[in-house]
């Protein structure tokens, strides 16, 4: 096997080893709004995960660049909620459209054809095409220091308040979300995603 200990590692070669062997990586696509200037901003973010079931917590990193707060994690520490939205196959392209480097004042979604619908509980609004989506506030927050104390990533815990599910993916019935209908969209590294292929089953050992 190849070694490489952290030492001989920049940040750039880290970042490829890690987002290169933790795939694929569920996509929190959130919508953030700065209340002053009322501009949504949207950004996808692949170091999303759940936290809990007891509590209905998402964790989301935020990886700072160049040391900067990105816009998603100034607004969520200013206003305190957000929408999060899975991404499906079918607006894969809008959400990288929404990855761009804009300045504060520009929303993403302007480089899209995407529309914004009004959320129930936060102010923020979300993303109509987007088959699941959640209403968030922050729960908790912990900034990532280096070892000479900058911070590097805005680390948030984030506590749904609402769940939305497009009636083409969930069974109000069962409550169960039909992974075959929602065509999740998974990260792996650099530019490249991938779709799920074959769905089989593992029952735990008792």
């Amino acid at each position: 096997m190849h070694h490489y200990s952290i030492e001989e590692l920049d940040n750039s070669r880290m970042y490829k080893m890690i987002s290169g062997s933790i795939i694929p990586r569920a996509i929190g696509w959130i919508t953030t709004l700065d209340e002053e200037s009322e501009v949504v901003n949207a950004a996808p973010f692949s170091f999303t995960s759940g936290v809990s079931n007891e509590m209905p917590l998402i964790s989301m990193a935020i990886l700072r660049k160049n040391g900067e707060t990105k816009d998603s994690a100034r607004n969520l520490l200013k206003y305190k909620n957000g929408v999060v939205h899975i991404v499906s196959a079918d607006i894969v392209d809008e959400m990288n459209e929404t990855a761009a480097n804009l300045k504060a004042d520009e929303s993403e979604l302007d480089r899209t054809n995407l529309h914004l619908i009004p959320s129930t509980r936060v102010k923020t609004p979300g993303i109509k095409e987007a088959k699941i989506r959640m209403e968030v506030t922050v729960y908790d927050y912990h900034p990532v220091k280096d070892r000479a104390g900058k911070i590097v990533t805005d680390f948030f815990f984030l506590e749904v308040t609402d769940f939305h599910f497009d009636e083409a993916v969930f069974d109000v019935e069962k409550e169960y979300i039909s992974v075959e209908a929602l065509q999740p969209v998974a990260r792996l590294a650099g530019p490249y995603y991938a779709t799920l292929d074959d769905v089989y089953r593992k029952d735990r050992p008792q």
